[in-house]
């Protein structure tokens, strides 16, 4: 497996999601005046590897249960294409897991029991998001562990490592990147839903159906952009996280392709929710900052 195929892999573009909990969580505990450089490098590190290190699993994993067909929507897979054998894969996701591990060691250190339950679990669920014999997305959780193990977890986790404890901006930070992050997970299974219909990965877009999903994904993206809102108006968050207003037009236009492409004409959807998240995590961090 070459170095180019290994990059591939991991799935660049999909590292977004891996960032942007790490820097909301660390905005809130740096808005109330405690923030440490140390835990924000160990947790980036450990967060990217956690992530590449689930997409390589994915990417074994899928090939071995036969969803990732010849016709395949997304982009390639390494493993399905033959440019990596099931065991280099294999062999690629353990090294990211391992140096994940590594890093959350140190992460041990500052935050105690609490952050070895965190990193276990995130590891565990990236095994088992596609692996073992009771894949996670196979059988409709795949958004529940987005959600909480992208979204929710991370951004306390950063809280309570910078800080010492979990405030309630904390809480009202996470929801609308958990929403967000897990928005992308949505495209991505509505573009392939007939495909994983066929291989019998029953994503939540395979039980909720198209239109389901296509409502589910709007309704990620309204709590979303309510959430600051509530927040600002309980006294919760400054009101400098309204900022996020600023991607409401990327947001509308992102409902409307949702709302009436298929397939292949997803894709951009798919990237332009990735950039959503993004944007949106930097805006809401940068806020959070401002205090204001």
């Amino acid at each position: 497996m070459t170095p180019r195929v290994l990059i591939d892999a991991a799935r660049p573009g999909t590292l977004v999601a891996a960032v942007v909990p790490v820097l909301v969580g660390s905005a809130v505990a740096g808005s109330r005046g405690a923030f440490r450089p140390d835990v924000l490098v160990a947790a980036l590190a450990a967060s990217l590897l956690i992530q590449i290190g689930t997409n390589y699993a994915n990417d074994v994993s899928d090939h071995l249960h036969g969803a990732d067909a010849p016709d395949r929507l997304g982009p390639p897979r390494a493993t399905a294409l033959g440019l990596a054998t099931p065991r280099a894969m294999i062999i690629a996701a353990a090294l990211a897991f391992a140096l994940a591990a590594a890093f959350g060691l140190y992460l041990v250190t500052v935050g105690g029991m609490p952050v070895l339950v965190v990193g276990i679990a995130s590891i565990a669920a990236g095994v088992a998001y596609t692996g073992g014999p009771w894949p996670l997305a196979y059988n409709g959780l795949g958004d529940v562990v987005c959600f909480a193990l992208f979204g929710i977890v991370p951004v306390l986790a950063m809280d309570y490592l910078h800080a010492g404890s979990v405030s309630a901006a904390a809480w009202w930070a996470a929801v609308p990147v958990a929403c967000i992050v897990t928005a992308i997970l949505v495209v991505n299974n509505l573009r392939d839903l007939e495909q994983d219909r066929v291989a019998g990965k029953r994503t939540l877009a395979v039980l909720l159906g198209r239109l389901g999903t296509r409502v589910w994904y709007s309704v990620l993206l309204a709590v979303a952009y309510l959430t600051p809102l509530v927040g600002w108006a309980l006294e919760a968050l400054p009101a400098a996280v309204l900022l996020v207003a600023l991607t409401a037009p990327l947001a509308h236009k992102l409902g409307d392709t949702v709302s009436h492409r298929t397939g292949r004409e997803l894709n951009s959807a798919l990237a332009d929710t990735s950039r959503l998240h993004l944007l949106f995590g930097m805006l809401l961090a940068t806020g959070l900052l401002l205090r204001v």
